[in-house]
């Protein structure tokens, strides 16, 4: 991972005081039908470089997107009038928010802290328009990346303003997933370990493509290991797979053979003969599924074998459940790696909705290294693709 300027660093050396900061935050939060906030993690998580700008003695600029607005058509929907009250009440002092803010026609004060309202409503935000990136950089004296789930887009308040404001830099969110990702990929303690599961290969074709180059063992779940299960000649009955991948799969098990590394294909599996969380789960051994059963999680022999192999890793990077989690019967495999990734000496990352569901309803959030909160950008990431956000902050760090 190459270098990067931190706003904490910044902070330390006196650098913000007096300054106008402008901070991309991701306030994207949930809301019911009459606008109130159901979840606020996301603005919770913003709150500290926020404070950090506040302490420093800066005049702040908070930006966020909020669901998919049309560029140039205001409707009150997309406001962010619901996130100024809540972040309001966490700093414990006003927020005021600030329409049609882009020519820079309003003041804030040092140990102020601004919304702006609803970035996406820009026109040219979206396609990164040089004209709005170049408005962007005027209204700031350092500009600070604090939403990772944005990393992988090159928009307007994500890439265009780190081109042209005179300092960018990276905020405590965003230099947080850098590091934790540097050290599970860039720099990791072997043996290192990945577990890529859902329902299908071909959304996770490239990832599987990417990893096998780099890890020791690769841990396929869900539908995913139901098509590997197939390529390497066994029975599925009427399980989700994708028969048309058999050679993209069998092609990563060999990628990973020719480096001494592997692809453990089940042993036993846990099957019903249909999808419901009260259809009857029987464990039966890989070899002897039958053609109108569907595979829904993997055994427990499986499990212990794989839970043993996570507690020796180095590094463990995880995306996606192994089973039908959801439901009782068949969320044994899920639920064994999870504690088998809480008591790994190992370092861990994960990520992916369905991943950071399964880490809560086993609770174990404090004993995994390092919880991802950007879906699309993190998959990126194992993809092997160089997000935005990291290309451009490395490159105004050189300047």
């Amino acid at each position: 991972m190459t270098a990067f300027i931190r706003f904490a660093d910044l902070c330390a050396q006196g650098r913000a005081k007096g300054q106008r900061v402008f901070i991309r935050a991701d306030l994207n939060v949930p809301q019911d039908e009459q606008g109130r906030i159901t979840e606020d993690t996301r603005i919770r998580a913003s709150v500290p470089a926020i404070r950090l700008a506040l302490d420093a003695g800066a005049a702040v600029m908070v930006t966020s997107h909020l669901g998919r607005p049309t560029e140039g058509q205001f409707k009150p929907e997309d406001s962010l009038q619901p996130v100024a009250v809540r972040l309001a009440e966490l700093l414990g002092q006003p927020v005021r928010l600030i329409s049609d803010w882009v020519d820079g026609d309003f003041s804030v004060s040092p140990g102020e802290v601004v919304l702006l309202e609803n970035c996406r409503l820009n026109v040219g935000e979206k396609k990164n328009s040089p004209e709005l990136a170049k408005k962007l950089g005027a209204l700031c004296d350092i500009f600070v990346h604090d939403a990772f789930g944005t990393a992988h887009r090159a928009e307007g308040t994500t890439y265009g303003i780190a081109e042209t404001a005179p300092v960018a830099c990276a905020g405590p969110l965003l230099a947080a997933e850098m590091d934790a990702i540097a050290q599970a990929l860039a720099q990791p303690k072997r043996p290192l370990v990945a577990i890529v599961a859902g329902s299908k290969v071909s959304t996770k074709l490239t990832i599987l493509q990417s990893l096998a180059s780099k890890v020791d063992q690769l841990i396929v779940g869900g539908g995913i290991a139901n098509t590997f299960m197939l390529a390497a000649g066994l029975k599925i009955g009427k399980s989700l797979a994708e028969p048309d991948l058999l050679g993209e799969a069998k092609a990563v098990i060999e990628a990973m053979k020719a480096r001494g590394a592997d692809v453990p294909i089940p042993k036993d599996v846990v099957v019903a003969k249909r999808f419901a969380a009260d259809a009857e789960a029987t464990v039966k051994k890989a070899t002897d599924v039958a053609e109108d059963d569907l595979i829904l999680d993997i055994g427990p022999e499986t499990a212990a074998k794989l839970a043993a192999q996570l507690k020796q890793a180095g590094t463990i990077v995880w995306n996606g459940p192994v089973g039908v989690f959801e439901f009782a019967a068949f969320e044994g495999g899920t639920k064994a790696i999870a504690q088998a990734i809480a008591d790994s000496p190992g370092f861990s990352i994960a990520g992916g909705g369905d991943t950071l569901a399964a880490i809560a309803k086993y609770g174990i959030e404090k004993d995994v290294g390092y919880i991802s909160t950007g879906g699309g950008a993190f998959l990126e990431v194992l993809e092997g693709k160089t997000l935005p956000a990291f290309e451009v902050l490395a490159r105004r760090a050189q300047a």
